[in-house]
Protein backbone atom coordinates (compact mmCIF):
# COMPACT_ATOMS: atom_id res chain seq x y z
CA UNK A 1 0.00 0.00 0.00
CA UNK A 2 1.60 3.71 -0.98
CA UNK A 3 0.83 6.36 0.69
CA UNK A 4 0.97 9.67 -1.04
CA UNK A 5 -0.10 13.26 0.35
CA UNK A 6 -1.54 11.28 2.98
CA UNK A 7 -3.59 9.09 1.59
CA UNK A 8 -3.71 5.15 0.51
CA UNK A 9 -3.54 4.60 -3.22
CA UNK A 10 -5.13 1.29 -4.43
CA UNK A 11 -2.12 -1.25 -5.33
CA UNK A 12 -4.01 -3.07 -7.99
CA UNK A 13 -4.56 0.37 -10.37
CA UNK A 14 -2.33 1.92 -12.73
CA UNK A 15 -0.54 5.14 -11.22
CA UNK A 16 -2.11 7.25 -13.06
CA UNK A 17 -5.52 6.15 -11.91
CA UNK A 18 -4.77 5.60 -8.56
CA UNK A 19 -3.56 9.38 -8.24
CA UNK A 20 -6.59 10.87 -8.50
CA UNK A 21 -8.33 9.06 -4.91
CA UNK A 22 -5.91 12.09 -3.71
CA UNK A 23 -8.27 15.26 -3.11
CA UNK A 24 -7.57 17.80 -5.88
CA UNK A 25 -5.73 15.47 -8.41
CA UNK A 26 -7.98 14.66 -11.33
CA UNK A 27 -6.19 12.88 -14.56
CA UNK A 28 -4.62 15.43 -16.34
CA UNK A 29 -3.06 16.60 -13.45
CA UNK A 30 -2.39 12.99 -12.84
CA UNK A 31 -0.57 12.88 -16.09
CA UNK A 32 1.20 16.56 -15.77
CA UNK A 33 2.65 14.71 -12.59
CA UNK A 34 3.73 11.25 -13.92
CA UNK A 35 5.33 13.30 -16.92
CA UNK A 36 7.46 15.53 -14.41
CA UNK A 37 8.74 12.80 -12.56
CA UNK A 38 9.24 10.49 -15.34
CA UNK A 39 7.19 7.52 -14.63
CA UNK A 40 5.20 5.19 -16.90
CA UNK A 41 1.81 5.84 -16.51
CA UNK A 42 0.46 1.86 -17.09
CA UNK A 43 3.00 1.05 -13.96
CA UNK A 44 0.78 -0.10 -11.53
CA UNK A 45 1.17 1.31 -7.63
CA UNK A 46 2.49 -2.16 -6.40
CA UNK A 47 5.16 -1.96 -8.94
CA UNK A 48 6.79 1.24 -7.79
CA UNK A 49 9.62 1.80 -5.86
CA UNK A 50 10.39 3.71 -2.86
CA UNK A 51 12.52 6.27 -4.69
CA UNK A 52 9.44 6.03 -7.78
CA UNK A 53 6.82 7.33 -4.66
CA UNK A 54 9.01 9.80 -3.17
CA UNK A 55 9.15 11.49 -6.87
CA UNK A 56 6.08 11.53 -6.93
CA UNK A 57 5.40 13.16 -3.52
CA UNK A 58 7.92 15.99 -4.28
CA UNK A 59 6.35 16.95 -7.63
CA UNK A 60 3.10 16.62 -5.84
CA UNK A 61 4.41 19.17 -2.62
CA UNK A 62 6.50 21.30 -4.96
CA UNK A 63 2.94 22.36 -7.82
CA UNK A 64 0.40 21.53 -6.14
CA UNK A 65 -2.29 22.50 -3.17
CA UNK A 66 -3.88 19.09 -2.02
CA UNK A 67 -5.84 17.21 0.70
CA UNK A 68 -6.47 19.47 4.16
CA UNK A 69 -5.21 22.63 2.54
CA UNK A 70 -6.98 22.49 -0.43
CA UNK A 71 -10.20 21.46 1.63
CA UNK A 72 -9.41 24.48 4.13
CA UNK A 73 -9.16 27.01 0.80
CA UNK A 74 -12.51 26.36 -0.52
CA UNK A 75 -14.01 26.14 2.78
CA UNK A 76 -12.66 29.55 3.43
CA UNK A 77 -13.73 30.97 0.50
CA UNK A 78 -17.45 29.65 0.55
CA UNK A 79 -17.77 31.05 4.46
CA UNK A 80 -16.19 34.95 2.56
CA UNK A 81 -18.96 34.39 0.09
CA UNK A 82 -21.31 33.76 3.08
CA UNK A 83 -20.95 36.64 5.25
CA UNK A 84 -20.41 39.06 2.43
CA UNK A 85 -23.94 38.14 1.95
CA UNK A 86 -23.33 37.90 -1.79
CA UNK A 87 -25.61 35.95 -3.90
CA UNK A 88 -23.58 32.56 -4.27
CA UNK A 89 -23.22 33.00 -0.78
CA UNK A 90 -26.95 33.01 -0.14
CA UNK A 91 -27.73 30.08 -2.22
CA UNK A 92 -24.50 28.19 -0.29
CA UNK A 93 -26.36 28.91 3.43
CA UNK A 94 -29.93 27.95 2.00
CA UNK A 95 -28.38 24.74 0.30
CA UNK A 96 -30.09 25.61 -2.94
CA UNK A 97 -27.75 25.53 -6.17
CA UNK A 98 -25.12 28.14 -6.97
CA UNK A 99 -24.81 28.40 -10.35
CA UNK A 100 -28.08 29.02 -12.12
CA UNK A 101 -29.43 25.93 -12.22
CA UNK A 102 -33.24 25.48 -12.42
CA UNK A 103 -35.24 24.80 -9.37
CA UNK A 104 -38.51 24.42 -10.24
CA UNK A 105 -38.13 20.72 -11.03
CA UNK A 106 -35.01 19.34 -10.07
CA UNK A 107 -32.01 19.73 -8.21
CA UNK A 108 -33.12 17.40 -5.77
CA UNK A 109 -29.79 16.16 -4.68
CA UNK A 110 -29.30 19.95 -3.14
CA UNK A 111 -32.84 20.31 -1.64
CA UNK A 112 -33.32 17.14 -0.12
CA UNK A 113 -35.96 14.44 -0.25
CA UNK A 114 -39.28 15.23 -1.82
CA UNK A 115 -41.39 16.48 0.54
CA UNK A 116 -45.24 16.53 -1.09
CA UNK A 117 -47.74 19.32 -0.18
CA UNK A 118 -51.70 19.12 -0.05
CA UNK A 119 -51.95 15.25 0.51
CA UNK A 120 -53.02 16.13 4.02
CA UNK A 121 -56.87 16.73 3.69
CA UNK A 122 -58.89 15.22 6.36
CA UNK A 123 -60.93 12.17 4.90
CA UNK A 124 -64.79 12.73 4.76
CA UNK A 125 -66.80 11.09 7.52
CA UNK A 126 -68.40 7.46 6.19
CA UNK A 127 -72.22 7.47 5.96
CA UNK A 128 -73.21 4.89 8.29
Amino acid sequence: MARISGVTIPNDKQIETALTYVYGIGLTSSKDILTKSNIDPVTRVKDLTDSEISKIQDVINSKYIVEGELQRIVTANIKRLKDINSYRGFRHKSSLPSRGQRTRTNARTRRGKKVTVGGTKKKAPAKT
